[in-house]
């Protein structure tokens, strides 16, 4: 059957029966390809089942059905698997994570501001997370800085009032615990937005120090974002 040469839209035949069959398959594939979305990129086993127009890009070492068909992206469309695959320049929304992935012409590469030829390539990201506070002057994040990672800003808001005897609170690291701001408020709403002054680069994984001022936390609850770029380096082809 021929095909369109960018989509692979199946095309209709003059002598073809069931036309309606053709039209179906390639609207079923439009609708997958325009302004896509996926919803994993790590599933190395197909779902039994998923929802009609699910998408997931295919991993490296996938099996069963979706064995030997890495980078493409399969939808979940009439009760089967639909194939698609990509070329260079496609992108789709990860929902899960909130994030662009676009395809270099090799694989999918996420959080993407520039890409090479051979692959190079220079990535923005936002890491959020949730961090509940307990009784205690100062705390360590759970959550990290990446290592070789270059940090412009950490943001925050304040989920559930901070409870305890302390005035305010500051954020950063252990070699500079103010970095990211200092004498930040307490109330549900507050927020900080904690620039680096020059971007940080930070060569190990960092938690974020979040202590008290004046006195100790008791309870509470901040959703805090770093703002990173990370290098990644071309590839042997």
């Amino acid at each position: 059957m021929a095909k369109t040469t960018n989509l692979a839209l199946p095309l209709i035949s003059p002598s073809q029966a069931q036309k309606h069959v053709t039209v179906n398959e390639a609207l079923a594939r439009l609708d997958a390809v325009t302004q896509m979305r996926v919803l994993a990129d790590d599933l190395r086993t197909p779902p039994a089942s998923a929802e009609e127009g699910a998408g997931y890009v295919i991993p490296d070492s996938a099996s069963a059905s979706w064995a030997e068909r890495h980078g493409q992206i399969a939808v979940w469309s009439n009760g089967g698997w639909v194939y698609l695959s990509p070329v260079a320049g496609w992108r789709a929304w990860h929902i899960s994570r909130a994030a662009w992935l676009v395809y270099d012409g090799a694989e999918w590469v996420s959080d993407a501001i520039s890409v090479s030829r051979g692959g190079a390539r220079t990535t923005s990201e936002i890491l959020e997370f949730d961090q509940r506070l307990g009784a205690g002057a100062s705390l360590e994040t759970e959550a990290r800085i990446p290592a070789n990672a270059l940090v412009t800003g950490v943001t925050g808001r304040v989920l559930e009032t901070l409870e305890g005897t302390m005035t305010g609170w500051r954020l950063g690291v252990s070699a500079a615990g103010d970095r990211y701001g200092t004498g930040l408020g307490l109330a549900a709403g507050s927020y900080l937005l904690g620039l680096s002054g020059s971007p940080t680069s930070y060569y190990a994984e960092t938690p974020l120090v979040i202590g008290a001022e004046g006195g100790i936390f008791a309870a509470g609850k901040i959703r805090l974002a770093i703002h990173l770029t990370r290098l990644a380096a071309p590839r042997m082809e």
